[in-house]
């Protein structure tokens, strides 16, 4: 996917909620350091690991690679990434300050218990999913359609593809129209992402994955909210499962 122009992404970023405020505050690429930072904070991204390349990690948060470099100078400026010549930005420190990851403090979710948050993610996931089937726009799917190319050159980049994963989550979630069941689902995805980075490194876990978000897309293509809901809960118990597993083989191991 190649990267949006300037121009267009802010009016593309502009209308989703969660940066219509920001963008008006600051600049979009302190909004992208920010969503950077709270990749970081979730544990999705972690110390010791190298950020995708400059053009991947654009086409993973649709914005320009002007944007996606300028946020990373940023965050390389606190002493969170470092850049090194001729290779890959690497972290180097977890310590990004008080970042809100949906509509709570990062990692707030990781407090409850697994089968408690599965159960609340299929009940707001059901009624967010179904409404984004309903008022989905072109501008939406294409956006879609774009996270599903990066993902597809990602089967073998685990961090990657989370990366990609949790936009086109949250991209879903955000064409529901309902800005707080958005947020309150983006908290819900975040659930124990440390293990989730576990659970997709296993084999063929991604490509998996990547089925079922091109049935997704499908259906919200339609604009089918039975289909939709049915498709997202398949993948939903997908992530319950694999989850499920990798916190029991990491108890395991400390024991």
């Amino acid at each position: 996917m190649s990267a949006s122009p300037k121009g267009s992404e802010a009016i593309v970023l502009a209308e989703v909620p969660s940066f219509r405020d920001a963008i008006v505050k600051r600049s979009l690429k302190n909004v992208i350091a920010d969503r950077i930072a709270g990749l970081i904070a979730s544990g999705l991204v972690q110390v010791g690991d190298t950020l995708p390349s400059e053009r991947q990690l654009a086409s993973s948060l649709n914005v320009s690679r002007e944007t996606t470099r300028g946020a990373i100078l940023l965050l390389a400026s606190r002493g969170i990434l470092e850049i090194s010549h001729g290779a890959r930005t690497r972290v180097v420190r977890s310590d990004v300050g008080e970042i809100t990851i949906g509509f709570g403090q990062a990692r707030a979710i990781n407090a409850y218990d697994i089968d408690s948050v599965h159960d609340a993610r299929l009940l707001i996931e059901r009624r967010v999913v179904a409404d984004a089937a309903r008022r989905i726009d072109d501008a939406a799917l294409a956006a879609l359609d774009g996270f599903l190319a990066v993902q597809k050159e990602a089967f073998d980049d685990p961090v990657g593809f989370l990366i990609c994963d949790r936009e086109f989550h949250a991209t879903i979630y955000r064409a529901s129209g309902n800005a707080l069941l958005a947020d309150f689902a983006t908290d819900l995805y975040t659930y124990m992402m440390e293990y989730r980075r576990t659970a997709v490194a296993r084999p063929g876990a991604i490509a998996t994955s990547y089925a079922d978000h091109a049935a997704i897309v499908a259906a919200l293509r339609d604009h089918d909210p039975d289909a939709a809901v049915a498709a997202f809960a398949v993948h939903t118990d997908r992530i319950y499962q694999t989850t499920q597993s990798a916190l029991k083989d990491g108890r395991q191991d400390r024991s």
